[in-house]
């Protein structure tokens, strides 16, 4: 071959063919578009969902401790109304935060059911409080203080549980309004979920003198 003759211009701009064959093409074009979606739709969802789960688990355990509170009132107010039955108002008043508790346990309302409910027993439970200070022979009953230990016990309960939901909830809720997770939630359905919060002089768990 002689070095000086010209290469000729249909031989220099011939491409080179690629060394993948079409079907590998396509595959490796098909990834890089799940990885995309994955990184910009997947991993934000998946976000969302598991902060949301976080909150929907922490409130079952908030709901466990509330529904033992509910268990042991009756038996309280049993042995109460032994020594105060003239204060029938503060009896009405547990009796309409049970029922209120019950018709939300039957699934109506929800979750925000179960919190109203739960607030309207925190001022019952307020209220049976002061009035069980007035009778000291009460406090001296052992059945009334074994029943008491108990439900003080539930009460510290409820408030570490309810702080921790509360947490979860607030993580979950920043989230959803933040940027970008906030097209994601609103394209998705997530929707703000609602804090648990103490009634007025509710925050401590209820203490007797004996």
């Amino acid at each position: 071959m002689d070095p000086f003759k010209p290469v000729s211009a249909q031989t220099s701009m011939t491409p080179k063919k690629s060394s993948l064959s079409k079907p590998i093409q396509v595959a490796l074009v098909l990834v890089g578009v799940f990885i995309l979606f994955y990184l910009f739709i997947g991993v934000p969802y998946n976000h969302l969902v598991r902060l949301q789960q976080d909150s929907k688990a922490q409130w079952h355990n908030v709901d466990v401790v509330l529904q033992r509170r509910m268990d042991l009132i009756p038996n309280l107010v049993a042995t109460v109304k032994g020594y105060a039955k003239h204060e029938s108002h503060i009896f009405e008043a547990i009796a309409k935060a049970q029922s209120a508790w019950q018709t939300a346990s039957g699934g109506v309302g929800g979750t925000t059911a179960k919190i109203q409910a739960a607030g309207q027993m925190d001022r019952a439970v307020g209220g049976f409080m002061v009035l069980v200070q007035s009778y000291p022979k009460l406090q001296a009953n052992k059945d009334f203080r074994d029943l008491m230990v108990e439900l003080e016990g539930t009460e510290n309960r409820i408030s570490v549980e309810r702080h921790r939901y509360n947490g979860d909830v607030r993580r979950y809720d920043t989230a959803v309004a933040s940027f970008p997770d906030v097209f994601f939630a609103r394209f998705f359905g997530f929707t703000p979920m609602h804090y648990y919060k103490s009634e007025a002089g509710a925050a401590q768990a209820p203490k007797v003198k004996f």
